[in-house]
């Protein structure tokens, strides 16, 4: 089970790259939050590896530092503050440094955040990083440099990322960029923009080249996956002024799905996030279809509670969403479903807790990311709806939410003892150098004895003999 989103289970993420002999200045790049910001800062890494900069992990040989960061709770927005404060002394030791905020909450604060933080010289919003090189100029002569002005078109199609740190095995590749959908809760739409899909044919040529450079597994992201749609003239915002024609071949994200799985049919196929409103069961006909595509969905449902979606304004109900979980189930009999629950939301009753709490055990998810409600600035919530649960009840619906997710998880875990799974080696586990640790299918993370000739991307056929909350404890089969 996993219990908080990446920017909270640690300060955040530094990654270096090989170096380029010939660039002589250093960017120290740390990420926060989800794995579309994870995937951003590759192509930041990639924009200024043209400019002149190496990445490095070691912040105080940098002259330049980047936080790449989230806006979606308060306490991610608290932690870059506290990390920027930790740059102080830095800064006042070298007058050249030069630091700068990207992502989402640089989005949300714009010139704000050059007045709240004066350690701070550059702010850049999502769709901005073609535009680093001129604002670094900017700030070279002594100026403040920002820009946070939202697109409709940036995708970053024509911009081969580099793939920063890692394992060498996995990968992201982004295929959509913004959100339309409204939920009241949600910062998204007015940090990252109107929703965008990108050329598929770009997507299934990055998803190629990744595995000729060895990579095993790729990871298809976008805020909303599902609604992924591009006619062979334009991304979906033109849709309906498409010719027939056009609309005819249009290609939505389970014919995406398909293609990607026919171009690389020995790499396995992730993707996330889905949105229940929007995914259709043809996603997981196209599942069924092709074995490298995971037999594993993230799909978040905030609340059981027919009352809690509509005031989130979720375009889906309860029925609906459970509908769609039964109907994928007989279509793909062994897939596995994971959550994002939002605890205590405006006006949440006691009744709309129980609902949540029987909507999780009648899905059984193999693990999920809860979370109590917290205002974020400039959502239809902030600004219309009172945060009226206290917050004594709130950590006491979230207590019992982890609680109840740790049965399923155990439940869910125990489900794949017995049986063999294909495990796609990602690197040595944590507590025990001699294991391996990998993920079957369902996204389950199983950890195993190394073997003389195994290597890190070997496919291993692995017998589950027990397991954890949320681990599984296999052995190399005979």
């Amino acid at each position: 089970m996993q219990e908080k989103y990446i920017d909270e289970t640690k300060q955040g993420e530094a990654f270096a790259i090989a170096e380029r002999p010939e660039n002589g200045k250093k960017l120290f790049l740390e990420s926060y939050g989800c794995q579309m910001n994870f995937s951003d800062s590759e192509i930041v890494a990639s924009i200024l590896n043209e400019q002149g900069y190496n990445t490095t992990l070691k912040v105080e040989e940098a002259d330049l530092i980047l936080l790449n960061t989230c806006s979606i709770r308060e306490k991610a927005e608290q932690t870059v503050r506290m990390r920027l404060s930790q740059f102080k002394k830095q800064k006042e030791s070298n007058p050249n440094l030069t630091v700068g905020v990207l992502g989402c909450m640089a989005e949300r604060l714009k010139t704000k955040f050059l007045e709240e933080e004066h350690l701070v010289d550059l702010v850049v919003g999502p769709d901005a990083y073609r535009d680093l090189p001129n604002l670094l100029k900017e700030t070279e002569g002594g100026r403040d440099a920002i820009n946070v002005i939202l697109s409709k078109e940036e995708t970053y199609a024509d911009i081969n990322p580099v793939r920063l740190g890692g394992n060498g095995v996995t990968a992201f590749v982004t295929i959509t960029r913004g959100c339309d959908n409204m939920c009241t809760f949600c910062v998204v739409p007015f940090t990252r923009g109107r929703e965008r899909s990108r050329d598929p044919h770009s997507i299934v040529n990055e998803c190629v080249e990744l595995f000729n450079n060895g990579y095993k597994e790729v990871t298809l992201l976008g805020q909303n996956v599902d609604s992924y749609l591009w006619y062979g003239g334009g991304p979906k915002k033109d849709f309906a002024k498409a010719s027939e024609m056009q609309k005819a071949t249009a290609v939505n994200f389970s014919n995406l799905l398909a293609m990607v799985a026919t171009a690389v049919p020995d790499m396995r196929i992730r993707f996330s996030t889905s949105n229940p409103q929007d995914m259709s069961l043809d996603v997981f006909h196209t599942m069924a279809k092709y074995d490298n595509i995971c037999k594993y969905v993230h799909l978040p449902v905030q609340s059981g509670s027919d009352n809690m979606l509509k005031a989130m304004n979720r375009q889906h109900t309860r029925a609906e969403y459970l509908s769609l979980i039964n109907e994928a189930k007989k279509i793909v009999p062994e897939v596995a479903f994971s959550q994002d629950m939002i605890i205590g939301f405006c006006g949440e009753t006691e009744e709309d807790h129980q609902d949540t709490l029987s909507l999780m055990r009648e899905v059984e998810y193999d693990y999920g990311y809860m979370f109590v409600y917290s205002e974020r600035p400039g959502t239809p919530a902030h600004k219309k709806m009172e945060d009226d649960i206290p917050a004594d009840i709130k950590q006491k619906r979230l207590a019992e939410v982890i609680a109840l997710q740790g049965e399923l998880s155990r439940s869910r875990m125990k489900s794949y003892v017995g049986r063999t799974h294909d495990i796609l080696i990602e690197g040595t586990s944590k507590k025990n150098e001699n294991q391996w640790k990998g993920r079957n299918s369902q996204n389950a993370v199983c950890v195993f004895d190394k073997l003389e000739g195994q290597k890190i991307g070997d496919m291993v056929s692995v017998f589950v003999y027990d397991n954890t909350q949320g681990t599984l404890l296999g052995r190399t089969a005979e």
